[in-house]
């Protein structure tokens, strides 16, 4: 009899340890990191891209992106902040940008291309596009957008259908 108590509470201690990692892992895989690039305005940005499961590559609606991220989502402002006090240099290996700010500090941001409306996934590796939280005019069908190839970028009016998924970046601070 008491080596069978003795086995359940070992039994019960190594599911509670089990448990206890799993639920670890799972916090760290949904860990805010954000990294502090030195940037006037006191803005961190995420170390990795947004990941939508719904989605094969991880990109997100505009819609979407808003509605989950909120004020999270880089401004226009907060973009254009990245492009000029950043020293953006092209990985080829990685096929991004390696954006290292005033401090050291760096992220990386990756070329992954774009998903459209009819669902083809196009210009993995050489574009980058990224949704900003800025409207371009009244009617939320122009919305400002970073996008870069390895040679340039730019803040662009993406005159965007509701069904095209961009990537996501997002931001914390003030």
């Amino acid at each position: 009899m008491h080596s069978n108590f003795c086995n359940i509470k070992k039994m019960k201690t190594i599911k509670f340890l089990f448990f206890s990692v799993v639920c670890m892992m799972a916090l760290n895989l949904n860990a805010q990191e954000y990294v502090d690039l030195g940037l006037p305005s006191g803005i961190l940005w995420k170390t990795e891209n947004e990941t939508n499961l719904t989605d094969d590559q991880g990109f997100y609606t505009y819609d979407t992106a808003v509605e989950m991220f909120d004020n999270q989502l880089p401004t226009e402002e907060q973009f254009r902040e990245l492009m000029n006090e950043c020293t953006w240099m092209w990985n080829d290996s990685r096929k991004g940008y390696d954006v290292q700010g005033t401090n050291g500090n760096s992220i990386f941001l990756p070329a992954a291309g774009f998903r459209s409306c009819d669902g083809d996934v196009g210009d993995v590796e050489e574009v980058g596009l990224y949704w900003s939280s800025t409207p371009n005019g009244s009617n939320y069908e122009h919305v400002w957008c970073l996008v870069f190839l390895s040679e340039q970028k730019s803040m662009r009016n993406f005159d965007h259908d509701r069904c095209s998924c961009l990537s996501v970046r997002l931001v914390q601070g003030q």
